[in-house]
C-alpha cells in the first residue's frame, strides 16, 4: 500500500525535523545516472550462460583497507562528507511513492471459482541502480517478481512459463500445498525445461506471508531474482491489526548484490507516514545472509513469524531475520522525522564512501 506522492520540498521539511535521524550516502555520480530510481528491467539482452552457482558480489562501495580510516592528511574528511552529502541528494531527488518499489500486485482472471495467475520466467539485465544492470532472472519482466496476494479458502491455479535458457519450477514457501504441488523438480515434479509451462494448483489453507521462488539450481535461480511474496489474508479479518499502510520488504544479496526490493541505495524509496499512523512491515528474506533490520527512532511490534502469530508480540529496535525467515512488524509512527533504515550488518550498509545497499528510511510526516 502506496502513501500520495510526496513532493521534495515536502520532504526535506520533515526531513530537517529529524536531524541528525537520517545520515545517509553513497558514492555516486548524479550526473552520471538518472536521478529517479525506475522498477523496470531494460530490455532483455542475449541471455546470459548459467553458472553452476553465483559467488557474493564483491562490495563495490566500500572502501579499501587503507581507506577504511581516511588519512589524516589534507581535507580527506572533507571529501568523505562530500561523497555522503551526494548520496543523500540522490536519495531525496528520487523519491516517487508510485515507482512500484513497495510491490506490484499480479492480476488474476477467475474461471469457475478458481483464481488464476500466470508468471513468466526470463533471463533479464536488471538496474539495481541507473546505469548499474546485472544479469538476473526474473517473473513478469521484475525484481522481486509480482506480489500474489488471495484469502485463505481460496483455490488458485499458478501457470508458469519458462522463456529462460535453463530448466526452473516454483516452491510456495511456507504454503500448505499437496505434495504434488510442493515444486521440487524429481521429487514432485519434472522440472519445468525451457519454452515448456507448467501449472500448479491448491487450495490455500494457511494465511500468513510467504513466499515464491525457484527450487531448481536455486542458489543462482532465486539469488538472481526469482523471488516474490506470495501472502493469504486471513478468511476472518477481525483480529488483524488496523493499519495505515501494508508494505513488503524483500531481502537479498549475492546474486544481484545487496538488495531490498530488486534495489541498492540510494536508489530505494522510503516509506511515507504520517504522525500517527500505524504501518505494517512484512520482512522476507530470499538471500543466503542473515540480515539485522534496524530502525532508528521507531520500535517495532513483532506480530507474526513465518506466517504464524507469535505466542506473545514483543518489541524490537533490531530484527534478525535468517534466509528464509518471513517476520511481521507493526510500527506506530509516533515521532516525525526522516528515519534511517537498514541492515545492521555494517558492510551491508555503510563505509567510507557513504551508505548503500540495504538501506531506506521511513519518513513520518506531521
Amino acid at each position: 500500500m502506496n502513501r500520495s506522492p510526496v513532493s521534495r520540498r515536502n520532504f526535506l521539511k520533515v526531513a530537517s525535523v529529524a536531524g541528525a535521524g537520517l545520515t545517509i550516502g553513497a558514492c555516486r555520480n548524479p550526473s552520471a545516472v538518472p536521478a529517479e530510481a525506475t522498477r523496470a528491467a531494460t530490455p532483455p539482452t542475449p541471455t546470459p550462460e548459467p553458472t553452476a552457482a553465483p559467488v557474493a558480489m564483491a562490495d563495490s562501495h566500500a572502501a579499501p583497507a587503507a581507506a577504511a580510516a581516511p588519512a589524516a592528511q589534507g581535507n580527506a574528511w572533507e571529501e568523505m562528507d562530500r561523497m555522503h552529502e551526494e548520496g543523500v541528494k540522490i536519495f531525496l531527488d528520487g523519491i516517487d511513492p508510485t515507482n512500484g518499489f513497495w510491490g506490484t500486485p499480479l492480476k488474476h482472471k477467475e474461471e469457475n471459482g478458481v483464481k488464476i495467475f500466470e508468471l513468466t520466467c526470463q533471463d533479464v539485465q536488471w538496474e539495481v541502480e541507473p546505469g548499474k544492470a546485472v544479469a538476473a532472472m526474473a517473473y513478469n519482466g521484475i525484481v522481486p517478481g509480482p506480489e500474489m496476494r488471495m484469502t485463505e479458502g481460496d483455490t488458485v491455479r499458478v501457470i508458469v512459463h519458462n522463456e529462460m535458457n535453463q530448466s526452473t519450477s516454483v516452491h510456495f514457501h511456507g504454503v500448505s500445498v499437496p505434495n504434488s504441488q510442493d515444486g521440487v523438480p524429481y521429487i514432485t515434479q519434472p522440472p519445468i525445461r525451457p519454452g515448456e509451462s507448467f501449472t500448479y494448483e491448491f487450495t490455500t489453507r494457511n494465511s500468513g506471508s510467504h513466499m515464491y521462488h525457484s527450487h531448481h539450481n536455486a542458489l543462482e535461480q532465486v539469488s538472481k531474482g526469482l523471488i516474490g511474496a506470495f501472502i493469504i489474508e486471513p478468511a476472518d479479518k477481525s483480529k488483524e491489526p488496523e493499519v495505515s499502510g501494508d508494505y513488503t520488504l524483500i531481502l537479498n544479496d549475492v546474486g544481484i548484490g545487496l538488495t531490498l526490493n530488486g534495489k541498492s541505495f540510494p536508489y530505494t524509496q522510503p516509506i511515507i507516514a504520517k504522525l500517527g499512523d500505524k504501518i505494517r512491515i512484512r520482512y522476507m528474506n530470499e538471500g543466503i545472509m542473515i540480515h539485522p533490520m534496524h530502525l532508528h527512532g521507531l520500535e517495532q511490534l513483532v506480530i507474526f513469524k513465518d506466517g504464524w502469530p507469535v505466542p506473545q508480540p514483543y518489541y524490537c529496535d533490531t530484527l534478525n531475520i535468517a534466509p528464509g525467515e518471513r517476520y511481521d512488524v507493526i510500527v506506530d509512527c509516533h515521532t516525525a522525522g526522516a528515519w534511517a533504515f537498514h541492515c545492521h550488518i555494517l558492510s551491508h550498509a555503510e563505509s567510507a564512501h557513504g551508505m548503500f545497499g540495504m538501506v531506506t528510511a521511513v519518513v513520518v510526516q506531521e
